[in-house]
């Protein structure tokens, strides 16, 4: 994987989008991750954001099982998950 500073793209963005056609990109400030840069084009730009978006919703449902897990939620029978739902459903309403 390919890293590259913000101050790169600014002062040598051609470079920088060669870089994308090739592969990932990793953009930096002050050495820390901040972006990813993926190249695309008009045939594959709706299927690279699908996967994109299907990428983050899978890690989001990973994170929602492991906070699930550490608070012991998992082990919910279902009745009580149902009492759950409604006592939510209906503060939203209120």
């Amino acid at each position: 994987m390919r890293y590259v500073s913000v101050r790169d793209l600014n002062t040598k963005p051609k470079e920088v989008w060669d870089k994308v056609k090739e592969a990932d990109v990793v953009l930096t400030s002050n050495g820390k991750p901040i972006a990813i840069l993926s190249g695309a084009d008009e045939s594959n730009l709706d299927a690279r954001l699908r996967a994109l978006r299907r990428s983050r919703a899978l890690m989001a449902m990973e994170e929602m099982q492991k906070t699930a897990a550490a608070k012991k939620i998992d082990r919910w029978p279902e009745k009580r998950i149902e009492e759950e739902i409604r006592a939510v459903r209906k503060s939203r309403r209120a």
